[in-house]
């Protein structure tokens, strides 16, 4: 494992190679609830995983997005352990995005950091509450949020559930804001703490695609995504969410994301990578990381028609660890979700209650 690099006020720059970008995300598939039923309150009998590992062969891998209006129905589950199910309509248009195919690599063993660490600790006051690092969020089932609206995380489903009920931290979930030193110091009058705090809000309704709640089948990283409702408001810069284009269409074909890994505490990580492989539902990459970093928002530099300049936006949600068999050959990868056309109606529609607001990126 490499040495602990540090971002200080001079060493932010990062040259990114700026590609044009033909994808155009104007028109998308729109999510229309059906019906909202009832169902019985939360066991919350699940243990918590900071990680998850799957298998995936060519058959999964080359599977093409399709409008399964039951995996888009979603779970809602309220601060009072009460839970309710949508189901949902679409309306569709024909948005396709082409996605290259792997090359065949070489084996690799299992591995979160893969050569030397590339991952740099974020510290300093105003890097902690400056954009992009001020949008990554404490989980307290151990994971990392992602900022994606005044009052809405984004994390990784499993965070909150295991496919078949809630974990046990998810009966009174909370949101952690950090906040650095200089600034604990300011407000009670005691000389500033080496380590940043962490001021906690309570989340007041959870939402859960049922594409990840498949009860007795082995989990699926292609849902591995929940949105958290946030009992009050923040004041804090969020990122907007996109469709995650291709790699060619990512500036430098790269992807970030900062997150709370588990082997250095209280600490926020950043790490970026070049994108390696994808498919319909993921992303394939080596970015440095470990348990805790689940739940980040995944963002790239992608260009925004409507504002006439590259933007970052989450267009993923880091889940963890996949093997990939190909041609006979296993790969391996650390893996985030991308946000497709139909997950990304979905997660709008969590997020506005309206399809009026979700029918343009």
């Amino acid at each position: 494992m490499g040495s602990t690099r540090t971002f200080g006020p001079c060493c932010m720059g990062l040259l990114l190679l700026i590609l044009p970008n033909s994808a155009s995300h104007s028109q998308l598939p729109l999510l229309v609830p059906h019906a909202t039923l009832p169902l019985s309150r939360s066991r919350f009998s699940a243990r918590t995983q900071l990680e998850i590992s799957t298998h995936c062969n060519e058959s999964c891998f080359h599977r093409a997005e399709s409008m399964d209006k039951e995996q888009l129905a979603f779970e809602t589950l309220f601060a009072d352990g009460s839970r309710t199910l949508t189901t949902v309509d679409l309306e569709e248009n024909d948005v396709h995005l082409p996605i290259r195919r792997p090359a065949p690599r070489r084996k690799r063993i299992k591995r979160q950091i893969y050569g030397a660490d590339g991952r740099f600790n974020i510290r300093g006051d105003h890097f902690l509450l400056d954009y992009p690092f001020s949008t990554a969020v404490r989980i307290s089932t151990g994971c990392t949020g992602v900022l994606v609206s005044r009052q809405h995380v984004l994390t990784a489903a499993h965070c909150v559930h295991d496919g078949k009920d809630y974990v046990k931290g998810a009966r009174k979930l909370r949101v952690g804001f950090l906040i650095p030193p200089s600034v604990n110091g300011t407000r009670t009058g005691r000389a500033p703490t080496k380590k940043p705090l962490v001021r906690w809000v309570r989340v007041k309704r959870t939402r859960v695609p049922k594409g990840w709640i498949q009860g007795p089948q082995e989990v699926s990283m292609d849902f591995d995504y929940a949105l958290l409702e946030l009992r009050w408001a923040h004041r804090r810069p969020f990122m907007r969410l996109g469709v995650a284009p291709t790699s060619d269409h990512l500036a430098g074909k790269r992807i970030h994301f900062s997150g709370f890994d588990s082997d250095r505490p209280g600490e926020l990580v950043y790490r970026f990578c070049p994108v390696e492989d994808e498919s319909n539902d993921l992303i394939y990459q080596h970015c440095d990381a470990r348990p805790g970093a689940s739940g980040s928002g995944v963002y790239g530099r992608v260009w925004d028609d409507a504002l006439d300049r590259w933007e970052r936006k989450v267009i993923g949600i880091f889940s963890g660890h996949q093997w990939l068999e190909i041609n006979g050959e296993n790969h391996d990868y650390n893996v985030a979700v991308r946000f497709t056309p139909l997950k990304f109606a979905q997660i709008c529609y969590w997020l506005h209650g309206n399809k009026a607001d979700c029918s343009e990126d």
